[in-house]
């Protein structure tokens, strides 16, 4: 097995539902026949060429013949060495290429043109440029060329893929072709729940190789939620060390830090999420005082907890005080601030709730306002603090008043009705609704996630301009059922 399908097969793997198995079926063999030699996803522009050329991993190299900077060069000694791994040549006992009497040529040297290096000081961005070209041409040359180290990045991914063992399996075959390549959309993410599976770094970093051999840009970190806390907060320690399943699976800063740089040398930004209201029976192991006391219908107190407390003043600054930190540690300038499922229940049975809400003049027929005042609180200080806020849907949904600067996530529900809402409110939109790699029912089944496309929606307005506002989507892996 090759490092590229086994990282891949570990990624499935290490986060595959317990409720996932196989289905039979009566024909012996594979679904669907492997390719050779064919670039994933699929380029933007492709233009095959008659001849087929060698490849000669001994006398290969790679030539910087612009600009070079440190990203670049792990790049290339990383690929040099999947390359090698990939087809399992060891120079002591491979065979010489020039048995395949298809090889007509040999290429041996991709060189590599790095118009502008001042992106590898800084992390990636919504906005980066992953544009590339590619050429493999007849007379066995090839270049690839890119404005930024972004989409130098990728264009080595793309080289790597179209290298094929031939049938003899005594040589390297690629395609003489032309490629000119950017991506559909600015976020392609996956997202890990690490709290209700805990998920040791070695493993997230595979997660992050498997996401660069998918050229997936964004790591979508839902960090805590109610079953347990493993982020470590200098400012409130307790929380994770009370929090968390265990001492040994909590996310040290080091821990945060090599995750972050390890993304950013693949060309992944990380996108930390800190779920609130809702979702935070966690934070309540070391701090109960923040979450909502619930009582029964004759008032008296169940003992239980629910959502945060909007009506205890110094929740706030414990909030804000860890978006400083998640602000600090995560360099992208997005933050994922929650805001779904947000259960009303417990808020309506806590009379110091009710008191506070009228005080407030705020309706005790409307909940979803008292939610309101929370969000907007948090929205506003996350927004102080530079940083750019991303939702669930249900922010949206219940009413919330949202800066156009807020990105509504879409999870749930008539996505394609949803998508057309946010976007005409002038939102700008992320997908996930048909997504959710946790509900994969069989083998089968995965082909209902490559039918859907973000832009599939009827607009209301003006399709280019709603349609511009989708950033893209997320592959998201839940770990309720997750059983390795």
């Amino acid at each position: 097995m090759s490092l590229r399908t086994l990282v891949s097969s570990i990624l499935v793997l290490s986060l595959a539902s317990s409720r996932a198995h196989g289905q039979w079926h009566d024909d012996a063999g594979p679904w669907f026949i492997a390719t050779q030699g064919e670039p994933w996803p699929e380029p933007a522009y492709r233009r095959l060429l008659e001849q087929r050329h060698c490849l000669d991993l001994d006398t290969f190299d790679f030539k910087v013949v612009n600009q070079n900077c440190d990203i670049l060069q792990e790049a290339l000694e990383r690929y040099e060495n999947l390359m090698r791994t990939e087809f399992g040549f060891d120079s002591s006992r491979r065979e010489p290429s020039a048995a395949d009497e298809d090889c007509k040529s040999t290429i041996s040297q991709l060189r590599v043109d790095l118009q502008d290096s001042s992106e590898c000081a800084k992390y990636p961005r919504i906005d980066s440029n992953e544009q590339y070209q590619l050429s493999i041409g007849n007379n066995a040359l090839a270049y690839l060329s890119a404005d930024s180290i972004w989409g130098i990045l990728r264009g080595l991914e793309t080289f790597s893929q179209l290298l094929y063992r031939n049938e003899t399996q005594k040589s390297i075959h690629v395609r003489g072709q032309e490629i000119s390549d950017l991506p559909r959309f600015g976020h392609r993410g996956l997202l890990i729940d690490t709290s209700r599976h805990f998920l040791p770094v070695r493993d997230i970093l595979l997660i992050l190789d498997a996401m660069a051999y998918n050229k997936l840009n964004v790591l979508h970190w839902h960090l805590v939620d109610d079953n347990s806390f493993p982020y470590e907060s200098l400012r409130y320690p307790e929380l994770a060390q009370k929090g968390a399943y265990h001492p040994s699976m909590i996310y040290r800063v080091e821990d945060v830090a090599r995750v972050v740089e390890h993304a950013r040398r693949r060309g992944i930004r990380v996108l930390p999420e800190l779920d609130t209201p809702g979702h935070t029976k966690s934070w309540g192991r070391s701090h109960p005082e923040l979450l909502t006391r619930c009582y029964d219908a004759e008032g008296r107190a169940t003992g239980k907890l629910g959502p945060m407390d909007p009506s205890h003043e110094p929740l706030y600054g414990l909030v804000e005080e860890l978006l400083r930190e998640l602000g600090e540690r995560f360099p992208d300038g997005q933050v994922h601030l929650g805001g779904d499922e947000v259960l009303y229940d417990c808020w309506r049975s806590n009379p110091d709730i009710r008191d506070f809400m009228q005080r407030r003049n705020i309706s005790l027929e409307r909940y979803e306002l008292l939610e309101e005042y929370y969000v907007e609180r948090v929205l506003r200080m996350a927004r102080q603090l530079g940083l750019q806020p991303v939702v669930w849907q249900e922010v949206f949904d219940n009413g919330l008043r949202l800066a156009h600067s807020t990105v509504v996530h879409v999870w749930t529900g008539d996505w394609p009705r949803e998508m057309d809402a946010v976007t005409r409110a002038g939102h700008k939109a992320l997908l996930s609704a048909c997504w959710y790699l946790d509900h994969v029912a069989g083998g089968g089944d995965w082909l209902k996630y490559y039918r859907c496309d973000p832009l599939d929606f009827n607009a209301t307005l003006s399709q280019a301009k709603q349609r511009d506002l989708v950033l893209g989507g997320e592959a998201c892996m839940w770990g309720e059922f997750v059983d390795r």
